[in-house]
């Protein structure tokens, strides 16, 4: 029987890491939904529609280098508030979300519009200078940490403010503040709810 695992939460939350660790640990499939977001922002900043580079996306997208500069952070938070964009990448989260034995998606919507039945839903959240403080140790180009800040400011703005799917915890979703928390304990946490609802199949 499928189990999936919804993982919500801001940018920079540690919800990517925590998915990660939970995924190898249960044996369960991974998908970092937020690539792809940030593959489709690539291919607009490239030319391309973004309806239809939504549409055409591929798998080896998500393989592409460069995802994870600011630009295309930009690009993708802009893209993922267009409906039809959204639409076009919700039938692909929700068929690897059911696909074998169990899987982890994370992302923004996750547990209240691709997998409102999942098996277990968290919220990963930490204040807005910490999550800045990681966004920017990933970037590879010489953006500042103000420059960052500002940045994860104004895309939690769009993304809980926008009308479709806005980000926000599931009424039953289990919320981890990783503020104050090492990887160490922010996964600790996560494994410990998904292990007290997975029994193995």
């Amino acid at each position: 029987m499928a189990f999936t695992v919804a993982i919500d939460g801001p940018a920079a939350s540690g919800k990517g890491t925590i998915s990660r660790a939970v995924a190898q640990r249960f044996g369960f499939r991974h998908l970092d939904t937020g690539l792809l977001y940030r593959a489709t922002g690539r291919r607009v900043l490239n030319g391309e529609d973004a309806v239809a580079a939504a549409t055409a996306l591929m798998p080896d997208d998500l393989q592409t280098d460069g995802l994870r500069s600011a630009d295309v952070a930009e690009a993708a938070s802009k893209v993922a508030a267009i409906p039809e964009v959204r639409a076009a990448l919700v039938a692909f989260q929700r068929r690897f979300a059911r696909l074998g034995d169990g899987a982890v998606l994370d992302g923004r919507d996750i547990g209240t519009v691709i997998c409102p039945e999942a098996e277990v839903k968290l919220f990963v959240t930490a204040s807005a200078e910490v999550r800045a403080a990681r966004r920017h140790a990933e970037f590879d180009d010489d953006t500042t940490l103000e420059e960052v800040l500002a940045d994860v400011k104004r895309r939690d703005e769009r993304d809980a403010g926008r009308a479709d799917a806005p980000m926000r915890a599931a009424e039953d979703a289990i919320r981890i503040d990783t503020t104050e928390m090492s990887i160490a304990e922010a996964v600790a946490a996560a494994e410990g709810a998904v292990a007290a609802v997975w029994s193995g199949g």
